[in-house]
């Protein structure tokens, strides 16, 4: 049985999980929608009550009986690759491809349905609430009177995104940053804005989930409170592993389970009394970096999950209360 990893060409993330399988010897496909047609292939046939369906790429011919799990980590948009791409040509692909896959009985990290909606920040936000995560008081909003007020309640604030990483050509990472003391608002008529209650933070968390598997790394915060951003901080030392409270792993648990997710990367930030504040769940995050600094085997433990069985029904867990 075959793994199929759904990536774009320079994923090192991707990498170690590929080294980790054939070090297994688990077989392992590996290709990116974009190159499809083209160096990527398909065909899928429905006669007499049943499918037989097949893919080809680099040389190697695979049958999607054979599957035993796909991973979509990053990849490209199906048809992107083509002398003359199109929209319709984009969405025929993306048909062929993801409509044959679903016809698999091949596990999924993580169904495209369930990943798409795990990006959308507001539901995230609430999801997060509903599970018991402590989340910090936020306004997503165009109305710059609904903006003034709530920076009347609170007065320390950060923006980000909404949505995560600007379109461009190569994506443009969107830093947080305070608002600064003087802001009027009136901007925000022009787009929705996402404003948060700054956490004075002693830590930033990244907490990889693989199935039940919880492996939480911790790294201290910069001394400049308005370096809030960990992305683009100056770092004041490596990332260390770190114990997941109860509480949280217990959170973090039914988060997944709500959101139909196999694996997520979840941003926390510890303030001074040791609350994780949730931020986001990225359902297709990296982990390399992590691993570099503390030597947890996240490439490992996500091989092991594409690799093999999981149980038919995951062990529910119940919400903790938590401050929000």
């Amino acid at each position: 049985m075959t793994v199929l990893i759904l990536t774009c060409e320079q994923d090192v993330t991707a990498d170690m999980v590929v080294a980790e399988l054939n070090g297994a010897g688990v077989p392992v496909v590996r290709l990116d929608p974009a190159d499809l047609p083209g160096g990527v292939a398909l065909s899928g046939e429905y006669v007499h009550g049943s499918f037989h369906g097949h893919l080809s790429t680099s040389g190697r011919l695979v049958s999607t009986d054979g599957l035993r799990s796909i991973w979509i980590r990053r990849p490209g948009e199906p048809a992107a690759h083509v002398a003359e791409p199109s929209a319709w040509l984009t969405e025929e692909t993306s048909q062929a491809l993801y409509g044959m896959l679903h016809a698999t009985g091949a596990r999924w990290m993580n169904r495209p349905e369930a990943a798409r909606r795990a990006r959308r920040k507001p539901w995230q936000l609430h999801l997060a609430q509903r599970s018991g995560l402590p989340v910090p008081a936020t306004l997503i909003t165009t109305f710059p009177q609904a903006a003034r007020d709530f920076a009347a309640r609170f007065p320390d604030l950060v923006v980000k995104p909404v949505s995560g990483t600007h379109p461009e050509d190569p994506p443009r990472a969107v830093p947080t940053s305070r608002i600064a003391p003087d802001a009027d608002f009136a901007a925000v008529a022009f787009g929705p804005t996402l404003l948060q209650r700054r956490i004075a933070k002693r830590a930033d968390i990244r907490l990889t989930a693989v199935g039940e598997r919880l492996l939480a790394a911790r790294k201290p915060a910069a001394p400049d409170p308005d370096h809030v951003d960990v992305r683009f901080a100056p770092s004041v030392g490596p990332w260390q592993p770190v114990d997941v409270p109860a509480s949280i792993a217990t959170g973090v648990h039914t988060y997944l389970r709500e959101a139909e997710l196999a694996y997520g990367a979840f941003d926390f930030v510890e303030d001074s009394d040791g609350i994780w504040w949730f931020l986001e769940c990225n359902q297709s995050g990296q982990f390399g970096f992590v691993e570099l600094d503390t030597g947890q085997p996240i490439a490992a433990t996500v091989a092991k999950w594409l690799a093999g069985p999981e149980p038919e029904s995951e062990p529910h867990a119940t919400p903790a209360t938590r401050p929000t």
